[in-house]
């Protein structure tokens, strides 16, 4: 039986911001104030990370430029990692680089072969402000990799080249859901 609420749970889902937004290409804000408002943001990171089927969701991805994200992702191994990091900071990102398919929930429909480190390490804090490292290992790497970036105002696109960049380009532009030219 749990003793702990389903993290989502009483958070709101919220609407996403795609590519073009400003808020997805500015870096984040440090977090100062770890009271009931911080509580609440990641409780609906949460709730807006399931309700649209992400592994991971950077606060600027629903238009709060702070340095917040949460992620439900498995590792290579089929472990699954939980959590959320506050004033996240990408501390390693090391060994062998590997180029994998890689979607976003702000460019949704949209996969591209992105290259990443197959081990990361963030240090942040907890929603409680105490200090917390995360390690992670191949698709779970990849996924710390991913939400940093978001924190720095990067969208995987940044990091590619060539026709692979051009093609995921082309591609938000003909979807949907854009707002403006990326």
């Amino acid at each position: 039986m749990r003793n702990r609420p389903i993290p989502g749970s009483t958070g709101r889902v919220r609407a996403m911001r795609m590519l073009g937004d400003p808020v997805l290409h500015a870096p984040a804000e440090p977090v100062t104030d770890f009271g009931p408002d911080l509580a609440a943001l990641v409780e609906d990171l949460f709730a807006t990370m399931y309700a649209n089927r992400g592994v991971g969701l950077a606060a600027n991805q629903i238009g709060v430029p702070l340095r917040v994200f949460v992620y439900d992702c498995p590792d290579d191994e089929d472990v699954r990692h939980l959590g959320h990091l506050v004033n996240a900071r990408l501390t390693e990102a090391d060994g062998i680089s590997l180029r994998g398919p890689e979607g976003c929930l702000s460019l949704p429909g949209i996969e591209a072969g992105t290259e990443r480190f197959d081990h990361a390490a963030v240090d942040g804090f907890t929603v409680d402000g105490e200090p917390v490292r995360v390690d992670g290992s191949g698709f779970f790497a990849r996924c710390l990799q991913h939400e940093c970036d978001h924190l720095e105002g990067l969208v995987y696109p940044d990091r590619l080249t060539g026709w692979r960049r051009s093609r995921a380009l082309r591609a938000a532009r003909r979807a949907p859901w854009t707002t403006a030219a990326p």
